[in-house]
């Protein structure tokens, strides 16, 4: 077993806080247990990874420029639209005003390895966007069990999740709109995770990529698939429950570069119909599409499956088996 991956510094009280009082599929730990010997100071070892919560430069927020294709209109407009005597905000469609110092100000990027996590072998950097009303520490971590899926799924991967909105019902992008915003958020996490694999460094600079949205995070989504600048490495796409809008965009990536990838769309009966509509535009592209998990996610695949009437909240650990991203990471090659 290797060391511990990360240090969480000054989060670690209030995550293993957030660990105790959050409700989730499996009880995580009641605290962190002690770090290995000769980790750094802080270092927690959280549902069997090894976990770091980073301030970013290249994070999604703070944002101060143009919302592209507003509401699917083809139109820009400024993201933060509201000054009230210097203090910045926001207007949401669904949130209705929101500032940028209570909700677009936080640098925070979820940074996990599994602790049998090798660096020396083949591996894959899983990024994912979560949904709204989220933090990293209550949801990602301990209500949607994230990491530990990804560590019981025995794929050899590290995880990189970025804070978006910070616990409010909106699905900004911030700097995943910006050409170039993937790259350079993808280029700084890698030099974060070199500095704990030194001997790796370069490792992580040839490691192929699978994005994961869920919910509101499929807006971050295709846009880092779009514009993101580094979408050569992309090797799949994973959607829960997460075909609320930009179809085009969607249907455009799978038709041309995504073909070199696989694409799998998860979902409940909330966001039903933008899947049926994304389906139906790949088979008119003569595009072979399943119903189902295929054994194994291979370039080219494409697969819509229906987890059929399970809570949009708890899709994540509710849909088939209460552990999808365990099933589908447990498939990629």
């Amino acid at each position: 077993m290797r060391g511990p991956l990360l240090s969480l510094n000054r989060y670690g009280l209030s995550l293993g806080a957030t660990l105790m009082l959050a409700s989730c599929a499996a009880p995580p730990p009641v605290a962190p247990p002690p770090a290995a010997p000769g980790a750094k100071p802080g270092v927690a070892t959280i549902d069997g990874a090894n976990v770091e919560l980073a301030a970013f430069q290249n994070s999604a927020f703070p944002y101060h420029g143009l919302i592209p294709n507003y509401q699917e209109s083809g139109k820009t407009r400024p993201f933060l639209d509201v000054d009230d005597n210097g203090r910045l905000g926001h207007s949401s469609p669904r949130g209705g005003l929101l500032w940028e110092d209570q909700t677009y100000n936080d640098r925070t990027v979820l940074l996990a390895a599994p602790q049998n996590f090798d660096p020396t072998r083949p591996g894959v950097i899983i990024v994912f966007f979560h949904g709204n009303m989220a933090t990293l520490e209550r949801d990602v971590i301990a209500r949607q069990q994230i990491v530990r899926q990804l560590a019981d799924s025995g794929l050899n991967a590290v995880l990189i999740a970025p804070q978006l909105a910070h616990d409010a019902p909106d699905s900004s992008a911030g700097r995943f709109w910006s050409p170039g915003g993937f790259a350079a958020f993808l280029a700084e996490a890698e030099g974060k995770l070199g500095e704990f694999y030194p001997q790796s460094r370069g490792a992580f600079r040839r490691m192929p990529v699978v994005i994961v949205a869920y919910s509101g995070g499929y807006l971050p989504a295709v846009y880092s698939l779009t514009v993101g600048g580094d979408t050569g490495r992309v090797q799949g796409v994973v959607l829960l429950d997460a075909l609320y809008g930009e179809r085009d965009k969607f249907v455009s990536w799978v038709e041309r570069e995504g073909r070199k990838a696989f694409f799998v769309s998860a979902y409940s009966t909330s966001s039903r119909d933008g899947n049926m509509a994304v389906e139906a535009e790949l088979q008119r592209a003569g595009l072979t599409v399943q119903d189902s998990l295929p054994a194994a996610l291979a370039p080219g695949e494409i697969a819509f499956v229906d987890a059929g009437s399970v809570d949009h909240n708890d899709f994540v650990t509710s849909a088939w088996g209460g552990a999808p991203l365990r099933d589908i990471f447990s498939r990629i090659r």
